[in-house]
């Protein structure tokens, strides 16, 4: 089917007698990926900081040890929302100063004048500005996230593992049933080599392992409709993420050097020699 060209119609949602912030939120919400801050999910929601306010999004990336504080602006960005975001910032990673953590601003109109005093900023607080473009298509709306400003070089903290709020196993079963089949195939792949034979630890956003005492996320799975994402703990990475581009597979390696790599059902099947040496090898690293 060939495509034609429609041009959409700017909304502004702060002015939308439907789409406001509440609205935005939940759509961030229910997907933050949209954003455009990779694999992250959803720590909490208008976050209680003192007599600072609120926070609206508290997101989290384990792979990377991040955190990212959101504070969301309907209309052009204002002096408040700037020092709001940063004061969010700053108590988060006072709180958690295990992680790193970013500020970030998401407004319909980071106008330059307000980018210009962002950038100020630069070297000293790691600070993301997101422009929000809201776009009306025939009866549908979309939003398009781009990012104007990014100056977020942090430290190497510790590797800890965020969390996110637990669920059962029923949840992800109405989510993504076969691959939650293809994780418990994963999961007797490393109970073959672990000394203390691991269980699944369902949380909303990912999938990690205990072993009846405690969480020993070596391994972990996001899942998708058609794939399970794997962030695996080993210490030849990149090794590993070359022999599964070879194979035909996506794979790449975390700034924090754990190997990412996508398994659908077919990937499994036609690779599960490569797939089982690799689990069993973060088993075998884990236990040392």
């Amino acid at each position: 089917m060939s495509l034609t060209y429609t041009k959409p119609t700017h909304l502004t949602l702060k002015t939308h007698p439907e789409f406001n912030e509440a609205w935005l939120q939940e759509r961030i919400a229910d997907d933050p990926t949209i954003l455009g801050l990779g694999e992250v999910s959803v720590l909490d929601r208008e976050r209680v900081q003192g007599k600072a306010g609120r926070l609206d999004l508290l997101l989290s990336d384990p792979d990377e040890g991040k955190r990212y504080e959101v504070e969301l602006m309907l209309g052009p960005t204002d002096p408040s929302h700037v020092i709001r975001t940063i004061e969010y910032w700053d108590i988060e990673r006072r709180r958690y100063p295990a992680y790193d953590h970013v500020a970030v601003l998401v407004a319909e109109d980071v106008t330059s004048r307000f980018l210009n005093v962002l950038a100020l900023f630069a070297g000293s607080i790691p600070l993301i500005a997101i422009q929000l473009n809201a776009l009306q298509v025939g009866n549908q709306i979309a939003l398009d996230f781009v990012r104007v400003l990014d100056q977020t070089e942090l430290r190497a903290d510790d590797e800890t593992e965020t969390g996110s709020a637990p669920v059962d196993r029923s949840h992800w079963e109405q989510k993504s049933p076969d691959v939650l089949g293809l994780v418990d195939r994963m999961l007797g792949v490393i109970n073959e080599k672990a000394a203390r034979k691991q269980q699944l630890t369902y949380n909303k956003y990912f999938i990690g392992l205990n072993d009846g005492a405690k969480s020993n996320n070596f391994v972990l799975f996001r899942l998708r409709k058609k794939h399970a994402r794997i962030a695996a703990t080993v210490a030849d990475a990149t090794e590993w993420a070359s022999r599964f581009e070879e194979a035909n597979m996506d794979a790449s390696v975390s700034k924090r050097g754990r190997l990412r790599l996508s398994v659908g059902l077919s990937d499994f099947e036609s690779n599960q020699q490569m797939i089982r040496e690799l689990l069993h090898q973060a088993v075998a690293e884990y236990q040392e």
